[in-house]
């Protein structure tokens, strides 16, 4: 091959390379997600939320067996709304945020449901504790932007939450609801 057949032949790849679409990254859309949770002390609802949390996705819904999710939480973000309590929180018999400063999610299959629903497998760690569970999940679209929404329910204890005299249930219950939303942007159309 003469060299002027080289450089048309790497000429044509670099245009045809510039002309193919960018693949959408896929990525959470923080300003417009929330993660929230919802506790029982002494019988009275108290309600919380997570300030700083990402997560690393790569999802097609006719691509399940590929799609994956990690979904890491700050700790140290968690509010309850009053500074005493909030106060409490990063404590070892609580969080213990100082040697676990983050919660993860790692997914490790996901199931369609039908109607937008899904089910996500994998481990949740929190506090040092890995636990198997399955996040029950609906996602809608609206232009860009898609919404992943459902409740988790956890027990606090199998995670080491609230230890010692907090480990006892007429206090604070075991039961603990964790609502999420999560904006993303870059997911394929959904069928």
């Amino acid at each position: 091959m003469n060299t002027r057949h080289l450089a048309s032949a790497l000429l044509a790849a670099s245009l045809a390379a510039i002309a193919l679409p960018a693949a959408a990254q896929q990525k959470l859309l923080p300003a417009q997600s929330s993660i929230a949770f919802e506790i029982k002390q002494m019988g009275v609802p108290v309600q919380g939320h997570f300030k700083k949390f990402d997560a690393q996705v790569n999802f097609a819904a006719t691509k399940l067996t590929s799609s994956k999710v990690n979904f890491t939480v700050d700790i140290a973000s968690t509010t309850l709304g009053a500074p005493e309590m909030d106060s409490e929180l990063p404590k070892a018999t609580w969080f213990n945020t100082a040697k676990f400063p983050q919660a993860q999610f790692t997914s490790s299959g996901f199931k369609a449901l039908g109607g937008g629903k899904y089910e996500v497998t994998g481990k949740l760690a929190i506090k040092g504790q890995n636990r198997d569970v399955t996040v029950p999940l609906t996602m809608t679209q609206a232009g860009a932007t898609t919404t992943a929404s459902g409740v988790l329910p956890i027990k606090r204890l199998a995670f080491k939450i609230g230890e010692g005299d907090w480990a006892d249930t007429s206090m604070v219950a075991d039961d603990v609801q964790v609502k999420f939303k999560l904006a993303l942007s870059g997911i394929p159309k959904l069928p």
